[in-house]
C-alpha cells in the first residue's frame, strides 16, 4: 500500500551502530523476563523475542558497558511486555481494570524497588498474604480474575529494575526515572479512557501524552547512564537543552507511529497514533494523513539538527554525551523499525521497500 510507505520519511543523518553484545544480551534479558515471570514458553515469549529489545538498545547504546546495556535492554522488555498487555490483551481498554495494576506498579516506584511496608521483598510469591498466584506468566492467556497475578510478575520485574538502579548510586537520575515510569503509568490510563470512550484526542493533547505513553523519557535517562555522564542539574533546566529533548522524544514517538500504522490499521481502530489524530482534527483521508505525519518527522528531524547545532555553540563539550545518546537514539529507532518484526506488514516488510530520503546532517 504505497500510500503509507514508510521511505517518505527522511533517514537520520546519523552514524548506525550495533554493540558487539547485542546478540548476547539479547538472550540474556529473554531469560531475565522468564525469571521474572514477564513471559512463559507460550505466545508471550514469542512476542517479546520479536520486538527485539536487545536490538533497539544496542543500537542505541553500541559502546555501553554491558551490564548498563543489560540494564536498558531489560526496561525495554519490560515496557513491551506492558505495552502489549495494554494494546493486544485488552487491559488497555478498561481504565476501571487496568487502575488496580498501575497503582501496585506504582508503590513498588514510589518504594524504588524496596521492601514493603511490612517488610516483604515484591517478588515471585508476592509480599506477605497475598495471592500465590504471584509469579505466573503475565502473557499468555491469563484470565481477568488473575490481574493481580500481571501486576506482581511486573511489579517484580519493576522492583528488580529500580533496585538495579539505586545499586548505580545515582540519586538524581534514579528520581528522574522514577519520575518518568510514574507518567508513563499515569499516561496509561489517559489512554484506556480514550479507547474505553472511542475518543480521539486533539492534536496539541496527543503531542504532549505521546511523549508519556511512549516509554521513551525513562529509556533515554537509562541510555545516558549507560553513557556514563547524565547532564548536571543544572544543564537539565536549560530551556534550550529540554526543547531539542522534547523534540527527540517527538522524533522517536513519530518515527514509531509512522511505522507501527499499518500494524495497528490493519488490527484494531485505535485512537493513539499521530496518523489517526491528524485525519480526525482535520478531516483528511488516511493516506493524506500519512503524508502529513512524515512531514512533520522530517521537518522535526530538520529542526533538531539546527537546535542542536545552536546548543553545541552555546553549551560547548559539556553536552557531548547527551547529544550522542540522542543521535544514536534517533538513528537506532529508524534503524530498529526498519528491521522490527514488531510492525511487519502483511508481506513482512515494515511498510514499503524504496530507498529512503537522506537528509544531509
Amino acid at each position: 500500500m504505497q500510500s503509507f510507505d514508510v521511505s517518505a520519511l527522511y533517514e537520520p543523518p546519523f552514524v548506525s551502530r550495533r554493540h558487539l553484545a547485542t546478540d548476547r544480551v539479547a538472550a540474556e534479558s529473554l531469560e531475565w523476563a522468564r525469571g521474572q515471570g514477564l513471559i512463559g514458553v507460550g505466545p508471550s515469549a514469542s512476542r517479546l523475542h520479536r520486538a527485539g529489545a536487545a536490538e533497539l538498545a544496542g543500537r542505541a547504546c553500541p559502546r555501553a558497558p554491558v551490564a548498563r546495556l543489560r540494564l536498558l535492554t531489560d526496561l525495554f522488555s519490560w515496557l513491551f511486555v506492558m505495552d502489549d498487555i495494554c494494546d493486544d490483551d485488552g487491559l488497555g481498554s478498561a481504565p476501571a481494570t487496568l487502575a488496580p495494576m498501575v497503582a501496585a506498579l506504582l508503590d513498588v516506584l514510589d518504594r524504588h524497588g524496596g521492601p514493603t511496608d511490612t517488610g516483604a521483598w515484591a517478588g515471585p510469591g508476592g509480599p506477605a498474604g497475598a495471592s500465590t498466584a504471584w509469579g505466573r506468566p503475565v502473557g499468555d492467556g491469563v484470565h481477568p480474575a488473575d490481574r493481580d497475578t500481571m501486576a506482581g510478575a511486573l511489579g517484580v520485574a519493576l522492583a528488580d529494575l529500580c533496585r538495579r538502579v539505586v545499586d548505580e548510586r545515582r540519586p538524581t537520575l534514579l528520581l528522574r526515572l522514577v519520575s518518568q515510569l510514574r507518567e508513563y503509568l499515569l499516561a496509561l490510563l489517559w489512554e484506556a479512557a480514550n479507547r474505553e470512550r472511542r475518543r480521539v484526542p486533539g492534536v496539541a493533547e496527543y503531542r504532549q501524552m505521546r511523549r508519556h505513553t511512549g516509554g521513551v523519557r525513562p529509556s533515554l535517562t537509562l541510555t545516558d547512564l549507560a553513557y556514563g555522564c547524565p547532564p548536571d542539574p543544572a544543564r537539565r533546566v536549560d530551556p534550550a537543552l529540554l526543547a531539542l529533548d522534547d523534540l527527540a522524544v517527538d522524533l522517536v514517538c513519530w518515527c514509531n507511529d509512522l511505522f507501527s500504522y499499518r500494524k495497528e490499521r490493519d488490527a484494531v481502530a485505535d485512537p493513539h497514533n499521530l496518523v489517526t489524530v491528524l485525519a480526525a482534527q482535520h478531516g483528511r483521508g488516511e493516506a493524506a494523513a500519512f503524508q502529513v505525519a512524515a512531514g512533520w518527522f522530517n521537518d522535526g528531524l530538520a529542526g533538531y539538527l539546527v537546535r542542536e547545532a545552536a546548543l553545541v555553540a552555546h553549551a560547548g563539550s559539556t553536552v557531548t554525551p547527551y547529544l550522542a545518546a540522542r543521535r544514536a537514539w534517533l538513528r537506532a529507532t529508524y534503524d530498529w523499525s526498519m528491521r522490527a518484526d514488531r510492525y511487519a506488514g502483511p508481506a513482512g516488510e515494515p511498510g514499503g521497500t524504496q530507498p529512503p530520503h537522506r537528509l544531509e546532517g
